[in-house]
């Protein structure tokens, strides 16, 4: 489930960008809202590089990704394992063909499980506790001193043009990181509803964790 946590932390950037930093004092944390405020669906190819602690390489992955505000998501990884992660909006499924399993979750339950939640918030008091810095090809955002977190950085890079995202690197406590890189990228482009729909095929184990949420 660690890569389900990546994923969130990567995605919930760029789903949650109407209230991202909202009231936040800063200029960069204003400057990177109002940099994300024109993304209202984005479509790439990714290639994922996860490297340790001591920057070794551990896992390469790549596939596609489909976002559209608010919070559809249709993210397929072709490699190394073949899953599908889908959210409509309200229920979100995670569906390993191998395993022959999908996982069901409320997908707001799902972003606030990870300790990027605290970023798109809107309370100032959760703002207090990080840190936006504007970086040259983008921004780099981090817990403060004491803050407890499992993410100590995320680093958002944008597009040669200014539009689009290039890639987000997602850094754990552990120095685990992980960096997702877009190309083939279409910023704006109408996304078809049946994009972010998902139907369990016939004979597959589910866990419904979303009954209890």
């Amino acid at each position: 489930m660690k890569q389900i946590k990546y994923l969130a932390l990567a995605i919930s950037c760029f789903l949650s960008v109407s209230v991202f930093a909202s009231d936040s004092a800063t200029d960069d944390s204003q400057a990177l809202q109002d940099k994300l405020a024109g993304l209202k669906s984005f479509q790439a190819q990714f290639a994922q590089q996860v490297n340790d602690d001591q920057g070794q390489s551990i896992m390469q992955g790549e596939g596609t990704i489909a976002l559209q505000q608010p919070m559809m998501i249709r993210w397929q990884q072709a490699s190394p394992d073949d899953t599908l992660f889908v959210s409509n909006g309200d229920k979100t499924y995670y569906f390993d063909s191998f395993a022959e399993q999908v996982t069901i979750m409320n997908t707001h339950s799902l972003i606030d499980s990870t300790p990027f939640v605290l970023l798109t918030s809107k309370d100032p008091a959760q703002w207090q506790k990080y840190q936006v810095h504007a970086t040259d090809t983008g921004f780099s955002v981090t817990p403060n001193k004491g803050v407890e977190s499992q993410v100590e950085q995320l680093d958002i890079v944008f597009a040669a043009d200014k539009v689009g995202l290039a890639s987000l690197l997602v850094k754990d406590s552990s120095g685990q990181s992980s960096t997702f890189t877009f190309s083939d990228t279409k910023v704006n482009q109408s996304l078809a509803t049946s994009t972010f729909e998902f139907s369990i095929p016939e004979g597959v184990e589910i866990d419904d964790q979303s009954q209890g949420e």
